[in-house]
């Protein structure tokens, strides 16, 4: 009697101590900026391999959709930290919802203009008059940016351009309501080919290789939670693991897709199509921010008058330098 009661004690001991270890995890809330697909897989992969429960974190990670904007998700509270892009940051930040980058896992931009090649659109030259596409919610900053530096006006008419609020697919090339639309190297452009085009059949103005590239997937905290020397410490374990994720998932593409998938991505294959994609995009996984694109994308918006002020303390280099 005496042994088992040693042993009950040594159960409950044992019990106890790894639930005091389970609720020493910090809880740690990320808001994607879209649906589960593999351009966050990186995160998915962090969570499904252990990489934050070794950081010592509860990671929850909550999809994105058409309906939610990351920043006010953030500002209202129902977030840690946010997948976002440099522009609709910037503009929240100037709202007064206090965005700063902590970490900036993608350096080149993703977004294309794509035109049918035997339609009207073949150089830029053959913008004015004609209709393009764009989505909304942050993601038309690039897009205007790019027609204010071509001196395109965005109201419509002979000498500028009429702008189609894009919905997020490529039906609106496809039915011909726009002579050019928006795509993503890693996912809409995919769509038209399983529509039956061909690379051949479409002409593609790139962002990055036009020099017109903002910065788009960075991860941001607010402001005023990272003056809090815990947050910071979690922020660093946090994009620590993540990055973890990101290099994992860069050499195990497929098996990065599959666990998007066990997430609620959907079409498999097209998931593996995008871990393609999408690493071109991050390159190396070291989530440092790189100033020259910063101060291109924040002089884009302010030239078009999105932001009228340079920012300040838009961005930080204290969390990814802390990563050891």
């Amino acid at each position: 009697m005496k042994t088992l009661t040693k042993f009950s004690l040594a159960l409950a001991f044992s019990a106890s101590l790894m639930a005091g270890l389970a609720q020493a995890a910090d809880k740690v809330t990320l808001q994607l900026k879209w649906v589960a697909q593999s351009q966050f897989a990186g995160y998915y992969v962090a969570k499904d391999k252990g990489f934050y429960k070794d950081a010592g974190l509860d990671v929850e990670i909550k999809a994105g959709g058409p309906d939610i904007a990351p920043e006010q998700v953030i500002a209202g509270g129902g977030a840690d930290v946010i997948v976002d892009w440099m522009g609709g940051a910037l503009a929240a930040r100037e709202k007064g919802v206090g965005l700063v980058n902590i970490a900036q896992p993608y350096k080149k931009a993703g977004m294309q203009l794509v035109c049918p090649a035997n339609g009207p659109v073949k150089t830029e030259a053959d913008f004015k008059g004609h209709t393009l596409g764009v989505w909304f919610f942050g993601n038309e900053y690039p897009f205007f940016a790019w027609m204010n530096k071509l001196g395109l006006k965005t109201e419509g008419g002979a000498d500028g351009v009429t702008v189609l609020k894009q919905s997020f697919d490529v039906q609106p090339l496809i039915q011909k309501q726009a002579d050019c639309i928006s795509v993503m190297t890693y996912n809409e452009y995919w769509q038209l080919m399983d529509a039956g085009y061909k690379p051949e059949d479409l002409v593609v103005f790139n962002y990055s290789a036009m020099g017109n590239d903002l910065l788009e997937d960075g991860l941001y905290a607010m402001e005023d939670k990272l003056k809090d020397p815990a947050f910071k410490d979690r922020m660093v374990r946090f994009v620590k693991a993540s990055m973890q994720g990101w290099k994992y998932a860069l050499e195990n593409p497929d098996e990065a897709a599959g666990i998007v998938m066990d997430n609620g991505g959907q079409d498999e294959n097209h998931q593996k199509r995008m871990m393609g994609e999408v690493a071109k995009l991050i390159g190396e996984p070291d989530a440092k921010l790189i100033v020259e694109a910063y101060d291109r994308t924040a002089k884009a918006l302010l030239d078009q008058k999105i932001i009228t002020k340079e920012p300040s303390g838009a961005w930080t280099s204290e969390i990814t330098d802390a990563i050891k």
